[in-house]
């Protein structure tokens, strides 16, 4: 058992840390949150900055509430794909013309699903991790019922294992050799995640992509909990497809809407199928038949979201004022704090650690295992310290990090351990 001179070190070391990051003065750019005395949730929601109530008010005044339906054709027609490839610039490694917000994550991971499988005529599969997020799981399942495909899943084997060896499992993510195992000539499309939402763990892109194209398989990356928080390099990697929220750590509010990232010599092969006005080659032409447009406008379908677009385009000012690059080493700073604070205060009372102890191999949560969360949760909340739980016995501690100090991260891992007791 851990005690005050425990606590006092480590309460020493998140100081010290604090006092050295450079970036330790943007967590005043976002909004207070009153009466939270620790937020681990920002790669669920992400906090709002401190700006974006203003921004909102300049838009009803100007945009919205001054120019009116002008407004389309001065800027909110082409905001769809201004902030696609800003968000491609800035954050996922993707050339102009690839990427482009538009619906909710679901809708668009199902728009490149089928798109994908329809362009793979003869094979007969999609592969996806049993353990993917729901949504990835759900809409993959769609697809395959709709097309007449087999869903195969990968997942870890659990025949003989213990609790332990079975979480390592978990933790370690998706390796290039699952994928190699499960991959093959019949396999239209691939699905993963390039961070794992229940552990944290970090695929490997680049190899994993390149395996899947050895079959002649497409592969779609859900990028939720990698926007944002770490370099993605689609265009380097080889990606095909890619989908990504904007209300975790590109902070753009809840229901914000989703980017899709196409490759560009894919464009003009992939038929998405929700035909709308919006991706229309003459979209006010009002003609008789769907003619679809060239390059991303094609990935559209109904009247863009240009209110929920608003939010996200602070934190893409943040992100690129901060720099990818120490906007990762900062996550793996703290999430390496709350795993020296887990060896120090939760091991010692039998939570098991889900996430890699490799910085280079974890993203911007850690998850802890004990089989009291749940309960542990709720005593939390109404403590106002706020993780989340994932089942089907894990608190998800979230450290985004532009907007969380280490203080605030060990915090958290303090009252985890009170609330055990």
């Amino acid at each position: 058992m851990t005690g005050p001179a425990e606590d006092a070190d480590l309460l020493d070391r998140a100081r010290a840390l604090d006092e050295a990051d450079e970036l330790a003065g943007f967590v005043d750019r976002f909004e207070p949150a009153a009466g939270v005395a620790a937020y681990l949730d920002g790669n669920s929601l992400g906090r709002p900055l401190r700006d974006t109530a203003e921004r909102l008010r300049e838009f009803v005044a100007g945009d919205w509430g001054s120019r009116l339906i002008r407004s389309w054709d001065e800027q909110w027609m082409e905001l769809p794909f201004e902030l696609g490839d800003r968000i491609g610039r800035v954050a996922i490694g993707a050339a102009p013309g690839q990427t482009v917000v538009a619906d909710s994550t679901t809708v668009m991971l199902y728009k490149l699903m089928s798109a994908a499988v329809a362009a793979r005529p003869g094979r007969d599969e999609i592969v996806i991790e049993g353990g993917n997020f729901p949504t990835d799981r759900f809409v993959a399942e769609g697809v395959a019922a709709a097309h007449g495909l087999t869903l195969k899943r990968i997942e870890p084997d659990p025949a003989g294992a213990d609790s332990a060896a079975l979480s390592a499992a978990l933790s370690g993510g998706v390796t290039v050799a699952d994928v190699a195992a499960a991959v093959s000539e019949r396999t239209a499309l691939l699905v993963l995640s390039h961070v794992d939402y229940r552990s944290g763990a970090i695929a490997d892109m680049r190899a994993i992509t390149a395996e899947a194209h050895r079959h002649g398989a497409l592969v779609l990356w859900d990028l939720c909990h990698s926007v944002g928080l770490l370099p993605v390099e689609l265009d380097a990697c080889g990606a095909d497809l890619a989908v990504g929220c904007t209300y975790k750590y590109l902070n753009g509010g809840p229901g914000a809407p989703a980017f899709a990232y196409v490759r560009a010599d894919l464009q003009g092969g992939l038929a998405q199928p929700i035909w709308g006005w919006m991706g229309a080659a003459d979209v006010f032409g009002m003609r008789e038949r769907y003619e679809p447009a060239a390059g991303m406008r094609a990935f559209v379908s109904g009247t863009p979201p240009v209110l929920g677009m608003l939010p996200m385009q602070g934190m893409l000012d943040l992100i690129e004022e901060a720099g990818i690059e120490r906007v990762r080493a900062k996550a793996a700073s703290l999430t390496g704090l709350a795993v020296e604070a887990y060896d120090a205060l939760l091991a010692p009372l039998g939570v098991r650690l889900l996430t890699p102890r490799d910085p280079e191999r974890r993203g911007g949560h850690v998850t802890f295992g004990h089989e009291g969360f749940e309960t542990v949760v709720k005593r939390l909340w109404a403590e106002d310290v706020i993780p989340d739980f994932r089942r089907p016995d894990g608190i998800r501690v979230g450290l985004s990090p532009l907007s969380t100090s280490h203080a605030g991260a060990l915090r958290g891992v303090l009252a985890i351990r009170s609330a055990i007791g």
